[in-house]
C-alpha cells in the first residue's frame, strides 16, 4: 500500500487525471469500509470523501493503516494485499 501511494505521489498529473486517482479513491473507500465493519459492525458506515486527485495517495495510506490495525487473520491480510495489488495494476502506476 505504501508503495502504491508513493507511485501515485510520483505520477504526473495527466496519469492521475486518466483514472489513477479515481482508482486510488475507490481503494481507499473500500479499505476504510472494511476497517469500519471490523471495528464496529453495527455502527454507522461513513464514506471517505473525495479530497481531490492530489490527496488520493494520502487517503489510501490512512485507510490502509487503519485497516491493518484491525485485521485479525492471515486471510484478511492476504485479501487486503490482493485489493491493493489489483488497484495498483488498474491504476497503471
Amino acid at each position: 500500500m505504501d508503495h502504491f501511494a508513493d507511485r501515485l505521489r510520483a505520477a504526473p498529473q495527466s496519469r492521475l487525471q486518466r483514472g489513477a486517482a479515481a482508482e486510488a479513491l475507490g481503494l481507499a473507500r473500500e479499505l476504510a469500509l472494511r476497517a469500519q465493519l471490523l471495528e464496529d459492525p453495527q455502527g454507522p458506515v461513513r464514506e471517505m470523501p473525495d479530497a481531490g486527485m492530489f490527496a488520493a495517495a494520502d487517503q489510501i495510506t490512512v485507510a490502509g493503516h487503519d485497516l491493518a490495525l484491525v485485521l485479525r487473520t492471515e486471510g484478511e491480510v492476504a485479501e487486503a494485499v490482493r485489493l491493493v495489488e489489483e488497484a495498483q495494476k488498474r491504476a497503471g502506476v
